[in-house]
């Protein structure tokens, strides 16, 4: 069983309960001070990463057995690492995030299934995809932009679209509009369209791991043919499995891995993208979990967890963070106020680790906290750059009757360089 390789960080456990609270210095409030949403949800400690630990050990040790209710209890969790993120300011030899990973992974291997995950996993293997959508259909969202086709002539730039949005229709002008301002700025990239797959990223937290290994493979095997440099990447679910995930199961992908937010960032202060027009409003901005704290790249550590440099350590430091900030402050008349919980502290979305598959009222829940949470910053938008977070806020503003404007970083972009009602045109019916 891989949980005995943490079988230490599990043992190492004080029970200090640091693990369900922003550390002591960046509590602001004692309404936001809270950073486990599910131990917030289910108020009682099995929910929280402590109590995960317990379990884990506990069934290593043979001295109880994973059941339907321990498997319920282990999935209520959307696996943001903020728990392992609040852990390691006072503990850096404990993994938390991998414990709960692993912990996953025994209830597949022991048969203690979520029936929800299940419809996922099968409908990954039917259609390439998480939804279990047309796998022919994955690249209608392209339609019309006579985009570089990657089955047929190589390319520098290899965009990965992901599940979420080769599948959302509503997002589809998001990504639309992110391909103008990269060939506007100069960069062309190329799409696999039909033949992209799932990343495998969602289907690894889930503990599938032999099934995400099946499609990294794959999705190796479509960068080498591309003979692209770069894989460019607009959802934070797939850059985290990319930059973290493959190099973990040994399956790095050789390339540079990049997500779009820094790819703007960079475009912004070369010139290359020119914002001139000014978007007058306030907005605060939601770092998702696995762009900031989860999107830290897969760095190998051998020898004793005490003696781990601080760079080697999975701290949640080494994020994403700057870059959408910079972009946002580039944009003439905005203005960008934070909330309290953000950078590696941030509040999770609710979409990740199948909560929104197999618990969706507790995934509402969570992303009306993180609303709340803005709403109080005076914001009249909220701004974010991940297509599950981006669908996470809408859907629950809509369902509990809020007015917060939900917008992708990218979106903001156009409308600084007036190209957004372009952006928007031709899409395919």
């Amino acid at each position: 069983m891989a949980l005995a390789q943490y079988e230490n960080d599990m043992s190492a456990c004080s029970r200090c309960s640091s693990c369900k609270w922003m550390p002591f210095n960046q509590v602001k409030s004692w309404r936001f001070a809270r950073n486990c949403p599910s131990l917030a949800r289910f108020t009682a400690h099995p929910y929280s990463g402590s109590g995960k630990m317990t379990m884990g050990l506990s069934v290593l040790k043979q001295r109880s057995e994973l059941t339907e209710q321990v498997a319920e209890i282990v999935y209520s969790c959307q696996m943001c690492g903020a728990c392992d993120v609040s852990c390691k300011v006072y503990r850096d030899d404990i993994d938390l995030s991998e414990v709960l990973m692993e912990l996953r992974a025994s209830c597949v291997e022991s048969g203690q299934l979520i029936a929800d995950h299940m419809m996922t996993v099968d409908a990954l293997k039917k259609e390439n995809n998480v939804f279990g959508e047309p796998r022919d259909r994955r690249g209608d969202w392209a339609e019309g932009l006579g985009l570089k086709d990657t089955n047929q002539e190589t390319v520098d730039v290899l965009l990965h679209a992901g599940c979420r949005y080769s599948y959302d229709r509503e997002l589809w002008p998001v990504l639309r509009g992110a391909v103008d301002l990269l060939r506007k700025a100069g960069i062309e990239v190329g799409v696999a369209g039909a033949q992209e797959a799932c990343c495998g990223g969602r289907v690894y937290e889930l503990g599938y791991q032999g099934e995400a290994a099946n499609f990294a493979d794959d999705m190796l095997s479509r960068i080498n043919a591309s003979g692209a440099g770069v894989l460019l990447t607009a959802c934070s679910d797939c850059f985290s499995a990319l930059r973290y995930l493959y190099p973990k199961m040994g399956k790095d992908p050789g390339v540079e891995v990049a997500h779009l937010s820094g790819f703007l960032a960079d475009l912004v202060a070369d010139g290359r993208i020119e914002l001139a027009e000014p978007v007058p409003i306030k907005v605060t901005y939601h770092d998702p979990c696995h762009l900031g704290r989860m999107g830290e790249p897969f760095v190998p550590w051998q020898g004793d967890k005490l003696g781990r440099p601080q760079q080697l350590k999975r701290a949640g430091r080494r994020g994403v963070y700057d870059e959408p900030r910079a972009v946002l402050r580039a944009i003439p008349g905005l203005e960008l106020v934070e909330m309290e919980r953000i950078r590696e502290y941030s509040w999770c979305c609710g979409a990740g680790g199948g909560v929104l598959d197999a618990y969706p009222e507790f995934g509402s829940w969570t992303a009306l906290e993180r609303l709340e949470e803005a709403e109080a910053t005076g914001a009249r938008a909220l701004v974010t750059s991940c297509p599950w977070c981006v669908r996470a806020f809408r859907d629950s503003a809509s369902e509990h009757g809020k007015e917060l404007e939900i917008i992708e970083l990218s979106e903001l972009v156009s409308r600084a360089t007036g190209t957004a009602v372009a952006s928007e045109q031709g899409v395919g019916g």
